[in-house]
């Protein structure tokens, strides 16, 4: 009986290579058949909008806590700026309230010019200090400059209210001006100095 020698090599050759083979040759053929002109499928991005998105990525806060510390450095950025803007009078960064050409004339009108109810501290204070003296003399004096003031300071406010609604009549005719007469009023019951915004005109420049 004749007998048959197997090759041992055909029995016990490595299955990885034979497994390795296929997918060098789809990636050598790949590697061929691409043309390097051909699209990739999506538009290459820019380098700014790469760097933007890498930034943002980079930015975005991971936890609760990362996120609430954002947050309060966002607020004192804000309130810092808002600061500063009371200071200069820069409108990208005032309190809504005194936004705006109406609000910023207003306070011009206000800024440039006397007006008696600024003083009404130090004068309420004289007045307090004279009526708490036990001499009767001078405490009708006190009672009697209180009236004063307080006349002098309604007739001055009313005078103040009439001229700037006809100025801003004239001047914004097409813009909303709702309560902008009563925003420079209380203006005026703060001393020049301790008024917010900043004044930029000075007494007697007309704005």
């Amino acid at each position: 009986m004749r007998t048959y020698r197997v090759p041992l090599g055909f029995v016990f050759r490595s299955r990885a290579k034979e497994e390795k083979a296929p997918a060098d040759k789809a990636l050598t053929d790949s590697k061929q058949t691409r043309d390097p002109q051909a699209p990739k499928g999506r538009p290459t991005p820019k380098r700014s909008e790469a760097q933007t998105q890498r930034r943002s990525v980079a930015n975005t806060p991971t936890t609760r806590k990362e996120a609430s510390k954002r947050q309060r450095g966002d607020r004192r950025a804000a309130m810092e700026r808002q600061r500063q803007a009371l200071a200069s009078g820069d409108e990208r960064y005032l309190p809504v309230r005194d936004k705006g050409p109406v609000r910023k004339f207003a306070r011009d009108f206000v800024d440039s010019r006397f007006c008696i109810a600024e003083f009404f501290l130090p004068l309420a204070v004289l007045i307090l200090v004279l009526s708490m003296v036990r001499v009767g003399s001078l405490q009708n004096i006190a009672l009697l400059l209180w009236l004063v003031v307080i006349l002098m300071i309604v007739v001055d406010s009313v005078g103040i209210a009439i001229r700037l609604k006809k100025q801003l009549n004239t001047r914004f005719p097409e813009l909303p001006k709702k309560g902008a007469v009563p925003y420079a009023l209380m203006r005026t019951l703060q001393m020049r100095r301790l008024r917010l915004p900043k004044p930029q005109v000075k007494r007697g420049e007309r704005p």
